[in-house]
């Protein structure tokens, strides 16, 4: 990779950390606190949040019927996804101390706190906790698999591909071989510090 391209990257990985801590703080200074694993609102707020939760039969006859038409679909997609869990654990656990990988950590990826917003009714909540696990599982399996993509084999495609993992970008160009080994060296050896 070309020195321009590392420094452009560089700057992209800093705006992004930038953007992520100036919206976690005015969130938080707007709304709520975080503490620990749990999220706190001022009590005027949980109190106009309750006041806005819409009763379960309201919500059920306001609902729209396609949404409770495909529930079973929806729903029937927590057996793949809890094999997925179940598998990419399993390989994490087995081979990245094999290959000198540090870990992946779940809890990094599949967050749990929208149940903590009152204005959602229990069946709100349900939905949202189902969405937070799904999501946040094929992220923790994209990482996973990013890892293991630059451990095995670095290398960008030739044609351009959607929503490539975050370490895509810092792969090596499609074609260009030289020192190829002992750049895929490098990558390995980058990815055992990785905090």
């Amino acid at each position: 990779m070309n020195e321009r391209i590392r420094h452009l990257l560089d700057q992209m990985s800093a705006l992004e950390e930038d953007m992520r801590v100036a919206l976690q703080e005015q969130e938080a200074s707007a709304l709520f606190q975080i503490k620990g694993k749990r999220v706190e609102f001022e009590q005027s707020i949980k109190e106009a949040h309750a006041r806005l939760r819409s009763g379960f039969f309201h919500w059920l006859v306001t609902y729209r019927p396609q949404n409770l038409i495909t529930g079973p679909v929806i729903y029937s997609m927590i057996v793949p996804l809890a094999i997925l869990d179940l598998f990419v654990s399993i390989y994490q656990a087995v081979c990245f101390p094999i290959y000198g990988i540090t870990r992946v950590d779940r809890g990094d990826y599949i967050v749990f706190d929208r149940q903590q917003l009152e204005y959602l009714n229990f069946i709100e909540k349900f939905h949202c906790t189902y969405c937070a696990y799904a999501n946040g599982l094929i992220a923790y399996a994209s990482e996973i698999s990013g890892r293991t993509e630059e451990y095995f084999c670095p290398i960008k495609h030739a044609r351009k591909m959607l929503g490539p993992h975050s370490r895509y970008a810092r792969f090596l160009a499609y074609g260009d071989a030289a020192d190829y080994e002992a750049r895929l060296e490098a990558f390995r050896v980058g990815l055992g510090v990785e905090k």
